[in-house]
C-alpha cells in the first residue's frame, strides 16, 4: 500500500499539531495537570520537528524513522496520561489527548516512513 503522507506533509501536520497542543489548554479550559502535560508535549513536538531530517526543519539532525520511533512511543504513553496525572474527570483535557492519540497512530499508520528528502524543497 501506498502511504499518502509525504515527509513534507508529515511536518506540516507536526507543527499543526505543537499549534492546537499548545492551544488546547486555554481553549478547554485544561485543569493545570492537563495543561502542564500539553504545553510540554507541544515543546517536545516542536524541538523534535525543529531537528528531524525532513522539510521544515530548522535542523536535520534527528533521523525520519527516528522522528517515527518516538512518535509511537509518545502515542503509547498518551492514552494513560488523564488517569495517570488525575485529569480523566475533565471530560475536554481527557478527550483532547484521547484524540491526540488517534491522531498520532493514523499520521503514523498513513506516513511514508522510507521516503528519503534530498532537498529541502522535495514534497
Amino acid at each position: 500500500m501506498q502511504k499518502p503522507i509525504t515527509p513534507r506533509v508529515h511536518g506540516m501536520l507536526d507543527y499543526a499539531t505543537v499549534l492546537a497542543t499548545a492551544a488546547a489548554p486555554r481553549v478547554l479550559g485544561f485543569p493545570a495537570p492537563a495543561a502542564a502535560l500539553a504545553y510540554g508535549m507541544a515543546g517536545s513536538y516542536l524541538g523534535l520537528s525543529a531537528l528531524t531530517d525532513y522539510p521544515l526543519s530548522a535542523k536535520r539532525m534527528v533521523p525520519f524513522r527516528t522522528h517515527g520511533i518516538a512518535e509511537a512511543v509518545s502515542g503509547l504513553a498518551l492514552p494513560a496520561m488523564p488517569w495517570a496525572l488525575g485529569f480523566a474527570r475533565h471530560r475536554g483535557a481527557r478527550n483532547f489527548f484521547l484524540a491526540l492519540t488517534g491522531v498520532t497512530f493514523a499520521v503514523a499508520a498513513l506516513t511514508d516512513w522510507q521516503k528519503r528528502q534530498t532537498a529541502p524543497e522535495d514534497a
